[in-house]
């Protein structure tokens, strides 16, 4: 399947300001709901379920899963069954509807049953079928396909900026880094409380660490936490360019950036690009909140 995912300037009066390029890599418009880095997390394991002859994908996450949706979109598409798993109380919204939609069977858990996902894959009825995808499509088939982001690049860059919640994406990135040998800094920006971890998890998928650099700071109080400041920044930028990011992930990765811009952390004529990585469709559970920013 081909994709469309350019390479686009945006010039805004910071980056005049501090002299310095940025560019975004839209994998927001790969799909509008295999969006992001859900495609390219979701490609090789797809491959190797048609490989292995499995016709059911399973996979988990929360109720407002962007993994979820772009699970149940390709099983759809490439006419797989899909099962989600889903922690929590059962509820309604527009995402799961989505799921449901496309065909996704969901089965709500408790969040402790949850835990153990090897746990509830194992007590469905059928196994022979069935094809495990982590939560979030996190694992080694994801990382290969988020490696070909770097591949796919027309410029050089001096940095690279992309949010983690698994550390999949920015593993990725980092092997495609160093597999095109360039001199390129990979800054990483967990959007989880405590976000250390994620340089663990990217050793665990043999990502080289020489050039990555994480910054811990810009969680916002943790996953899907944000506050006024967050949610005016998100706001202006989108109305700023007409680029729509959110306040999970985008917004707090390329508030990270333009914090580090604005403090004089790159030296003038860096050319910096922001990898974005989609997951739009879960600010139909956040939108409440802009409501309330004057």
């Amino acid at each position: 399947m081909e994709i469309y995912s350019p390479e686009q300037q945006v010039t805004l009066p910071l980056y005049q300001s501090k002299g310095v390029e940025v560019f975004f890599k839209r994998d927001d418009m790969i799909h509008p709901f295999i969006s992001g880095n859900k495609w390219r997390k979701l490609k090789y394991n797809l491959h190797k379920a048609n490989y292995l002859q499995k016709d059911t994908l399973v996979t988990f996450g929360g109720a407002w899963s962007n993994h979820l949706l772009a699970t149940s979109c390709a099983g759809a598409t490439y006419h797989f069954r899909t099962i989600g798993f889903v922690r929590g109380e059962a509820i309604n919204n527009p995402l799961l509807d989505m799921c449901r939609l496309f065909g996704m069977q969901l089965i709500f858990v408790s969040r402790e049953d949850y835990r153990n996902k090897q746990n509830l894959f194992q007590q469905l009825e059928n196994l022979a079928p069935c094809y495990f995808i982590d939560e979030g499509g996190a694992g080694i088939e994801a990382t290969r396909g988020c490696k070909e982001i770097i591949a796919e690049l027309h410029n050089a860059y001096d940095h690279i900026f992309c949010a983690a919640g698994t550390g999949t994406t920015a593993a990725g990135l980092a092997l495609g880094i160093t597999d095109k040998q360039l001199h390129t800094q990979l800054h990483v920006i967990p959007v989880l409380k405590n976000g250390g971890f994620i340089a663990e998890e990217m050793k665990i998928l043999d990502a080289p660490m020489e050039l990555v650099q994480l910054h811990i700071d810009y969680h916002f109080g943790g996953y899907a936490k944000s506050n006024p400041i967050l949610l005016e920044f998100v706001k202006d930028f989108v109305q700023a360019t007409g680029i729509m990011i959110e306040p999970t992930y985008s917004g707090k990765a390329l508030f990270a950036l333009h914090d580090l811009i604005q403090k004089d952390f790159f030296p003038a004529k860096s050319k910096i690009l922001f990898v974005h990585t989609g997951g739009l469709t879960g600010l139909l559970g956040q939108l409440e909140k802009f409501n309330k920013v004057q």
